[in-house]
């Protein structure tokens, strides 16, 4: 009797999730019509389309022609390091010369020996398929702790989309492995894992810079949640691993691994460019715009942090800038940023009456 207390004791927390699993299911069935609407659905709707990814992403490999843009080039850049090369300047690819950190070059060495010398195409459609459904998994879950998206919206960023099967399983850009670093470390900091979700988001800088975009909002976090004197052990979790990552690149030639892997003037093709397909070539090439888009970029991000992600910066500065003396002409600037926002702020903030209430006024 004692062993069959025991079998139904053990037995007892499975059947007990085997139950709460399908109330959830026929809950969910019941209210099928807000299945696609409601947030607090989008696991269910995530391991559907996970599920119908599997199949899509097959199907595109086996059918749709793989299209060689940069995976030759990435393989014969990480051969030139197998070979013994570990000057940047000396690095290059079919398409030009190595411009990515040193991250890209240990990832994809490891893809070197993994294709066969990077010659078995399907193989490495295949680990990037893999790569695919672990990034759909991460963006999942950050939409599932956020609980703000409708999940109706995941199949247009997924099964939907043609341009995201392409980068994964028909390019084999560099950008996904990127991307899938980024998300992790998204997950990563929402978990308050912030050390980890720090070291993550530097291993996705040094697969490709232009993670560094997110960088602004990784800062603010850290600001945020650790003040400016907690935040530097974090920001140099990111610094060391980058120095660790170079280190024998820098030790063969410091000036070029920066210049190259790190080039911040470096100028985009304008037959690539999607946004900006509306401008005529020599503007999208001139430096001007180039600045432009910077400074429009940074005053944007100084406009969030004051008047959306935290109102209390506008006082802080306003008090530094009467307590600056003599006064300067960057308290003084700062002061009238200060005033131009609080005004911003009233105008665009909410009525100080409804316009029921005016109505109602204006009728006693």
């Amino acid at each position: 009797m004692a062993a069959g207390m025991r079998k139904r004791g053990r037995a007892g927390p499975a059947a007990r999730a085997v139950g709460l699993c399908g109330q959830w299911l026929r809950r969910a069935w019941q209210e099928r019509r807000l299945l696609l609407l409601e947030p607090r659905y989008t696991l269910l709707v995530a391991a559907c389309l996970c599920l119908a990814e599997v199949g899509i992403t097959f199907w595109v490999i086996h059918r749709v022609a793989y299209t060689e843009i940069d995976w030759k080039a990435y393989m014969a850049e990480v051969e030139g390091v197998i070979n013994g090369t570990y000057d940047y300047t000396q690095l290059r690819g079919d398409t030009g010369p190595l411009v990515y950190p040193a991250g890209f070059v240990y990832i994809f060495m490891g893809l070197y020996y993994a294709t066969g010398r990077g010659t078995d195409i399907r193989m490495a459609q295949h680990i990037f398929a893999v790569l695919y459904l672990a990034t759909l998994l991460l963006v999942f879950l950050i939409y599932h702790q956020t609980c703000k998206v409708p999940p109706f919206v995941f199949f247009f960023m997924c099964c939907a989309s043609y341009r995201v099967h392409s980068i994964f399983v028909l390019r084999l850009f560099n950008d996904p492995v990127a991307m899938v670093l980024l998300f992790l470390s998204i997950n990563l900091l929402l978990a308050q894992r912030w050390s980890w979700g720090c070291c993550c988001f530097s291993l996705a800088v040094s697969v490709k810079m232009n993670v560094l975009l997110f960088a602004p909002g990784l800062l603010f976090l850290l600001l945020m949640q650790f003040g400016l004197r907690g935040a530097f052990p974090k920001l140099g979790i990111c610094a060391v691993l980058q120095v660790v990552l170079g280190l024998p690149f820098l030790l063969e030639n410091p000036v070029g691994y920066v210049s190259r892997s790190f080039d911040l003037g470096r100028q985009f093709l304008f037959r690539w460019t999607v946004n900006w397909r509306f401008l005529p070539e020599a503007l999208f090439l001139h430096r001007a715009f180039h600045l432009a888009l910077l400074t429009v970029h940074l005053t944007l991000l100084l406009l969030f942090a004051l008047c959306r992600w935290h109102r209390l910066l506008v006082l802080g500065l306003i008090e530094l800038s009467w307590n600056t003396y003599p006064s300067t002409s960057c308290s003084s600037g700062a002061l009238h940023m200060c005033h131009a926002v609080i005004l911003l702020q009233l105008w665009l903030g909410p009525q100080p009456f409804p316009r029921t209430i005016q109505h109602s006024k204006k009728a006693h």
